[in-house]
């Protein structure tokens, strides 16, 4: 029996064939970039998913982050250098005892303190490093826009940084940030933005109700988080989160990031928890956060639980402007730079712009 289709429905929802590569939605750039390295069909199912054995769930994390690391690093290997900016490295010490490396990029020369962001990297929270390619190219294209970059290489939940499950890497980040406030003068910074894409979105905006939870929500002047992982639902595809089976497999899998999440939490205890996963944050959990910009890809599974976030911060009378990068897989117009450099230069004007304005 063939599957039945709906033609009036987008994505998988009009046509459970239909993926990224043909989807009538994608940039036709961004199509031509995923065929050539054949992402643009379903693919093999991930081989694991939340019900697996953990042991067997780490041992996919560790080899899909080698093949991410692999394909980030060809995407962007040809770039060229960003002149004007200068990038150190320092240690701290986490709440554990454990060294935190934080990556500092900056303006070679500034006229005055300038905004501050704290960089948090994607990757499920699971996977990757602060030192992959493609977000310390981020961190310089965003330095060279004027601004000071910290970019934390916090303790993830599997790859080569794990196995330290929530909230191993949620504490680092909020070292790394009780440090950027500590020294904001010697920084030359004037204020504190911290953002992060995919497992980095989730760990920006826990790391903001992290803080009012802790008494310090003064050191946070805004959160700008861009494709957001933080339902943790990717077993069950909730109706309420029709994207995550209107673009299921559209360069992300539920399969994939079911298993994810299981690393992240291996126990289950933390599937509610907001600071595991904020969009499960309730209405005073938000109520007196920082102004938020909440930055969702079209065709990412993502999307909808980003843009649930961005409501409920309406809702709780929290300043959110939602944006949504129409064309683009999860990621898309942060991974494909060298592809579609008005998309990518769109989003560095934007969280630019956001931390200087806020």
């Amino acid at each position: 029996m063939q599957p039945e289709r709906h033609v009036d429905l987008p994505g998988r929802l009009g046509d459970p064939d239909r993926t990224l590569g043909n989807d009538p939605r994608t940039d036709p750039r961004l199509a031509a970039a995923v065929a050539a390295v054949g992402l643009d069909g379903r693919g093999e199912p991930s081989p694991v998913d939340s019900t697996s054995p953990y042991d067997d769930q780490l041992a996919f994390c560790s080899e899909a982050e080698q093949g991410f690391q692999m394909l980030f690093g060809m995407l962007f290997a040809d770039m060229p250098t960003i002149d004007g900016i200068t990038s150190t490295a320092t240690t701290i010490q986490g709440a554990d005892g454990n060294d935190i490396s934080l990556f500092i990029h900056r303006p070679a020369t500034t006229n005055g303190p300038v905004p501050g962001i704290l960089h948090l990297h994607g990757g499920g929270m699971t996977m990757l490093t602060a030192a992959d390619a493609n977000f310390a190219r981020w961190r310089d294209e965003l330095a060279g826009s004027g601004v000071v970059v910290v970019g934390v290489e916090f303790r993830n939940a599997g790859g080569s940084l794990g196995p330290h499950p929530y909230p191993a890497g949620l504490d680092d980040c909020a070292a790394a940030l009780q440090w950027m406030h500590d020294n904001r003068e010697s920084l030359g910074i004037s204020k504190i933005v911290v953002s992060g894409e995919s497992g980095g979105g989730n760990l920006s905006l826990a790391t903001a109700l992290k803080a009012k939870r802790d008494g310090r929500l003064e050191q946070i002047d805004g959160v700008y988080a861009q494709c957001p992982y933080i339902s943790g639902m990717y077993a069950t595809q909730p109706g309420e989160l029709t994207s995550l089976t209107e673009n299921d497999e559209y360069f992300l899998g539920c399969r994939m990031m079911g298993a994810m999440a299981a690393v992240y939490d291996p126990s289950g205890e933390h599937a509610a928890d907001p600071l595991a996963w904020p969009y499960h944050a309730s209405g005073d959990d938000l109520a007196g956060l920082p102004p938020h910009v909440i930055s969702v890809n079209q065709l990412d599974p993502l999307r909808d639980e980003g843009l649930a976030y961005h409501h409920k911060l309406l809702e709780s009378g929290v300043s959110s402007v939602s944006r949504t990068v129409n064309g683009t897989c999860h990621a898309g117009d942060l991974l494909f730079a060298s592809i579609m450099p008005d998309v990518f230069a769109a989003s560095v004007r934007d969280l630019v712009g956001f931390a200087k304005a806020v």
